[in-house]
């Protein structure tokens, strides 16, 4: 590898949430919020967060580069990093607008999105996360939001009506002849259910544009379309198929693993914000009822094979955590936690993701949801915006 190289993958670690250093600020911020740390090992870690040229370009996205930084200043809400994230704020604006326009050309063409133009870890809903927490609202993020009401319109392919956030690509966002006609993404991580909770979390704010409320429930028709049994027994695939839709039928014939990214943990949590967003109860509800089932499941906690924030335990119980302080004290979730988050203590220091400094799959994320799991929902922060598990 060439020095060239290694400066570019250096600088790239130093402005990732998922897998670098920014991720690890976010810890060091929340440690010092809490008393745990000192603001001082805080920012050590901001100032090796932003000791190289920090990417605007428009691949840069609420995970990686400028945005992922500006997020980590704009959590750690302290005075002296005002001026940065003023400067960054400029750039970030322009390569949403520009990411905006793509998009729109690309709709206009009659033309199916990757799930990079849209979803929340590289696309057009991470960086309206970033806007609606930054400024509470504004131009851009109304932007987004209009974009992501003409993304639930309906594009016709061959004839057929897809919907308007059907993609032509695999999974990886690639073209692959392993997924003929592409799929439809479920999953909050990369799929619909991230501008769903976008949508319902900024409508909860009293941030909404014309057509939202009806993109929020178009969105949720077609989940309960695909949703596969009823009550506890609920649940969504992450994907549907080509052939899948063609047919009206779906192949899998359980649920997954009932992770935070494509798992049950945060369709539900995105089918509950859409419930309270709509003043829809019955929805709320159900979404309840199909979490709680979940980490009922013996066969379904049985996938889990880590610890991690992503894939594993840590993001089942950050999502439970946030769908029972909504479903109130009374609420069966509140009293399965306590159990759900001791199974996972117990996990994590013993799983081999914990060697690794990361906040998607390793001990960061890790770390921020036991200092989560400990707080008191008055104390707890929202550093999890990032997940769109804070609504």
């Amino acid at each position: 590898m060439t020095a060239t190289a290694r400066q570019f993958t250096s600088a790239i670690a130093r402005h990732s949430i998922g897998r670098g250093t920014a991720g690890q600020a976010l810890l060091h911020i929340e440690r010092a919020r809490i008393g745990r740390g000192s603001w001082r090992q805080a920012h050590e870690h901001i100032v090796k967060m932003t000791g190289a040229p920090v990417a605007a370009h428009t691949e840069s996205s609420l995970f990686e580069g400028a945005p992922a930084v500006a997020y980590v200043l704009a959590t750690a809400n302290q005075a002296p990093y005002e001026p940065a994230l003023a400067t960054l704020d400029r750039y970030i604006d322009e390569l949403t607008r520009e990411r905006l326009r793509r998009a729109h050309r690309r709709i206009e063409s009659g033309l199916l999105p990757g799930l990079r133009e849209f979803d929340l870890i590289s696309g057009l809903t991470g960086l309206g996360v970033y806007q609606l927490r930054r400024h509470s609202g504004g131009d851009v993020l109304h932007q987004v939001l209009e974009y992501l009401v003409r993304l639930c319109e309906p594009l016709a392919v061959d004839d057929r009506a897809l919907p308007g956030w059907w993609t032509a690509n695999d999974i990886a966002d690639h073209l692959s002849e392993i997924w003929p006609g592409g799929h439809g993404n479920l999953a909050i991580a990369h799929g619909i259910s991230g501008p769903l909770a976008l949508m319902a979390i900024a409508a909860r704010r009293g941030v909404d544009v014309p057509g939202q409320l009806e993109a929020i429930e178009s969105i949720c028709s077609w989940l309960d379309h695909w949703q596969q049994g009823d009550g506890e027994t609920a649940w969504w695939p992450g994907t549907v198929t080509k052939r899948e839709f063609d047919s009206d039928q779906l192949q899998q014939a359980g649920p997954q693993r009932p992770s935070w990214c494509y798992g049950t943990a945060g369709i539900a949590r995105a089918q509950q914000l859409a419930g309270l967003a709509l003043n829809d109860l019955r929805r709320q509800r159900h979404a309840e009822a199909t979490l709680l089932g979940c980490i009922a499941d013996a066969a379904q906690l049985s996938q889990l094979s880590d610890a991690t924030l992503c894939h594993g335990w840590a993001g089942l119980v950050q999502a439970t955590k946030r769908v029972a302080a909504d479903a109130g004290a009374r609420s069966p979730l509140t009293a399965k936690l306590p159990e759900l988050t001791q199974r996972f203590e117990k996990l994590a220091p013993r799983d081999a993701s914990m060697h690794r400094a990361e906040l998607l799959e390793g001990s960061t994320g890790v770390r921020l949801v036991q200092i989560s799991a400990a707080s008191t929902d008055e104390s707890t922060s929202d550093w999890d915006a990032c997940l769109l598990l804070n609504g």
